[in-house]
C-alpha cells in the first residue's frame, strides 16, 4: 500500500430536511445549539457516521455501536483483550508492537486515533496505550441560526393491559426537528507525519472520502428519516507536500458556503492548490 505523501484538507456542506441532525441528551434530544443559535453536529457524531460507512464496507472497526457489532463483543475493553489474546504472549508487553498491530487490524485506530487504558484482565495484563490518528474533523455548525419545532407524539399505543381487563392508556412524548432545511459545513485534515506513524496510506484516505461522500448512507431513523440528510459537496485539498503548502486554517477559509448550500472556493487565496468538488451522493 502507498504511503500518504500529501498533506490533505477536506471540507463537508451537508443538509439536515425537518431533520434531527444530532440529538443533545442533556437537553431532551433536542439538536445541537451554538450560543448565537447556529445548529451543530459534534465531531463525535460525524466520526460515528463515517465509522459506520467504513465498517458497511468491510473494514474492520474498532469503535462499533453495539446495534453494529460485528464480533459480538460487550466493550471495547473486550474486543480488545479478545485480540490481544491472539498474540503470541511475550509480544503482549511490547508497547511498540502492540501499536503497530492494533493500527494494522483496526482502520478507524489507524485514522482517527484511540487511548487503550483497560484494567486488568484474565489472561491480559493491565494496558495503556495511546495512538494519535491523523485524521482530524471539527463539529460542523450551520451557516445561518436554526428554528425547532416542537412536536408532541405518541410514544406507545396502548402496549399493556390494566388489571381490570382495559386497554392502557397511551403514553405521550416529544419528538424535536430543525425546523425546515438548514445546510452546516464541517472541515478536517490529513497528516502524513502521524500518518507514518500508524500506517494510514493513501488508499485508506481514498476510504474516508468515499465515507465522507456517503456519509448519510444506511443511517435512517424516527430523528433522521431517509432522504432528510443528504451530503451535498466534499471539497477535498491535496497538498504538494508533507508539510503541506498552506495552513489548514487559509485552507478552510477559501470554502465559502451559502445558505443554499451552494460552495465556491477562492483559488486566489491558496494559488496552486490542488483541489476537486465532489458532489454528494
Amino acid at each position: 500500500m502507498a504511503a500518504l505523501e500529501n498533506k490533505i484538507d477536506f471540507a463537508v456542506v451537508f443538509a439536515a430536511n425537518n431533520a434531527n441532525p444530532n440529538g443533545d441528551p442533556l437537553n431532551g434530544n433536542r439538536p445541537r445549539t451554538t450560543s448565537e443559535g447556529l445548529g451543530e453536529v459534534s465531531d463525535v457524531a460525524l466520526k460515528r457516521k463515517i465509522r459506520n460507512r467504513l465498517q458497511d464496507a468491510g473494514e474492520t472497526i474498532f469503535v462499533q455501536s453495539d446495534d453494529r457489532s460485528d464480533d459480538g463483543a460487550k466493550s471495547l475493553s473486550d474486543r480488545f483483550n479478545a485480540y490481544l489474546k491472539t498474540l503470541p504472549k511475550e509480544e503482549q508487553k511490547q508497547k511498540n508492537l502492540v501499536f503497530q498491530k492494533v493500527c494494522e487490524q483496526w482502520l478507524d485506530v489507524r485514522a482517527f486515533g484511540q487511548v487503550f487504558a483497560f484494567k486488568k484482565a484474565k489472561d491480559v495484563d493491565e494496558v495503556s496505550l495511546g495512538v494519535r490518528g491523523p485524521v482530524s474533523i471539527q463539529a460542523a455548525f450551520s451557516v445561518e441560526p436554526i428554528a425547532i419545532d416542537d412536536v408532541q407524539i405518541t410514544k406507545s399505543v396502548n402496549s399493556e393491559t390494566t388489571d381490570t381487563g382495559k386497554k392502557s392508556s397511551d403514553t405521550m412524548g416529544m419528538k424535536y426537528r430543525v425546523s425546515g432545511r438548514a445546510v452546516y459545513a464541517t472541515y478536517g485534515s490529513i497528516s502524513p507525519q502521524l500518518a507514518e506513524k500508524t500506517g494510514f496510506t493513501a488508499e485508506d484516505a481514498e476510504k474516508i472520502k468515499e465515507a465522507l461522500v456517503t456519509l448519510f448512507e444506511n443511517d435512517e431513523s424516527s430523528a433522521r428519516p431517509a432522504g432528510s440528510m443528504e451530503v451535498l459537496d466534499v471539497v477535498w485539498f491535496t497538498h504538494n507536500s508533507k508539510s503541506g503548502q498552506y495552513s489548514s486554517a487559509k485552507v478552510h477559509r477559501s470554502v465559502s458556503v451559502n445558505v443554499d448550500g451552494t460552495v465556491a472556493v477562492n483559488g486566489s487565496s491558496i494559488p496552486d492548490l490542488r483541489y476537486e468538488v465532489i458532489e454528494g451522493r
